[in-house]
């Protein structure tokens, strides 16, 4: 327990230092925002209470709101994402369901899994971030291309540090 704890904890905090020091400084035409923080839920244990959950997602938008200076985008992003992690779980749910106590890894359930899964949340977290942060349907189109592209440069850094993480 007190492992586990410690070992989460190192994660958040590589990840928002990562998120803060390197990624908020990366944009592209403005179009480009890799957001690899939500890794961080990501990662969680498949049987994390959804108090828990939700109370971390939280934290960790709140974080990110500080840093960025968003009142609440993140916070909001991040707590929807929390909260449909369950049911974006359900929906990549390998055929034989979860090992009690696993975490959700490319290297227990395979890449395919795990890219799917990272995707769904990354693009469920970054739409609502990003028509959070326009707050208009006025810009749709170019919103959503902001959406697509950040999505696909945030899946790729998580997948790499994915591996990075393994050793791999």
């Amino acid at each position: 327990m007190i492992n586990s704890i410690f070992r989460f904890g190192l994660i958040f905090i590589l990840l928002i230092l990562l998120q803060v020091l390197l990624f908020n400084n990366i944009q592209f035409s403005g179009y480009v925002n890799p957001y690899v923080y939500i890794m961080f839920i990501l990662l969680l244990p498949i049987e994390i209470p959804s108090w828990l959950l939700l109370l971390l997602a939280f934290g960790t938008g709140l974080i990110m709101d500080f840093f960025s200076g968003s009142p609440g985008m993140h916070t909001s992003a991040t707590v929807l994402a929390g909260f449909v992690r369950p049911n974006v779980l359900r929906i990549v749910s390998p055929k034989d369901g979860y090992e009690s106590g696993s975490d959700p890894s490319m290297f227990i359930y395979g890449f395919r899994w795990f890219f799917l899964y990272t995707l769904l949340m990354v693009l469920i977290h970054h739409t609502a971030l990003f028509y959070l942060e326009v707050f208009r349907f006025a810009d749709f189109f170019r919103t959503m291309l902001r959406v697509i592209l950040s999505t696909i440069f945030t899946v790729t850094f998580i997948l790499l540090i994915e591996f990075y993480r393994r050793g791999k």
